[in-house]
């Protein structure tokens, strides 16, 4: 039917939400106040957070680490779709940020699963892995400053397990990666990124045109 992914004007797109969006009051609340903000296009769309829960369920994730909680709506999405007994770590630095996400953890019943680690990615990751938890988590999804994709990449794939799944947002960067007029220093970090991962023999990949552009990559 078609050679290329079907392009998504805002017709199509309402209907695609129509018909597969299963959503809730609190998640809608959540985009709601954070597209308010000055950075609030930096949330995940919810077609998206839906993605990233159903390949929660399927690979059975019970352990999942998180690099960038922003206002937690990706978060909160991932943990909804744990079982019980599950475990999120999700890291960030900005206090006022994710102030917001634990109220609305809170108002989800998801507080006792997420566990918010408010320091430098880079830091809590070698921490966990300094821990001895390398291979233990399912499941890591990185959404961050774009200078460190790399670094977060390399930490991640050593704290997942064998057959894990590292998901990596903003990898299509509104097209800018495609257009060499475009030359800011997150723009050529992403391109770098992709360029390294699409080599990267560790892992098989698909990077998926939903959002911003999302990777999976699963460990070998």
């Amino acid at each position: 039917m078609g050679k290329t992914t079907l392009p998504l004007g805002p017709r199509l797109y309402q209907y695609l939400l129509s018909v597969s969006l299963r959503d809730s009051s609190i998640r809608r609340d959540l985009r709601n106040e954070t597209d308010k903000l000055e950075f609030g296009v930096m949330q995940i769309s919810p077609e998206q957070g839906q993605f990233m829960a159903l390949q929660i369920r399927l690979i059975a994730a019970k352990r999942i680490i998180e690099v960038g909680t922003f206002t937690g709506y990706s978060t909160l999405v991932m943990a909804e779709a744990l079982p019980e007994g599950g475990r999120i770590i999700t890291c960030d630095i900005d206090r006022e940020w994710t102030d917001r996400a634990q109220h609305y953890w809170e108002r989800a019943g998801m507080a006792n699963r997420i566990d918010l680690r408010l320091a430098p990615a880079v830091k809590t990751l070698q921490s966990l892995i300094d821990a001895g938890e390398a291979g233990c988590f399912d499941m890591a999804f990185i959404d961050a400053d774009k200078a460190n994709m790399l670094n977060y990449y390399e930490l991640c794939l050593k704290l997942v397990r064998q057959g894990g799944l590292i998901m990596i947002d903003n990898v299509l960067w509104g097209g800018s990666v495609a257009d060499e007029s475009y030359q800011s220093e997150d723009t050529k970090a992403i391109r770098r990124f992709n360029s390294f991962v699409h080599q990267d023999e560790r892992v098989d990949i698909s990077l998926v045109p939903i959002g911003d552009g999302l990777t999976l990559a699963r460990k070998r």
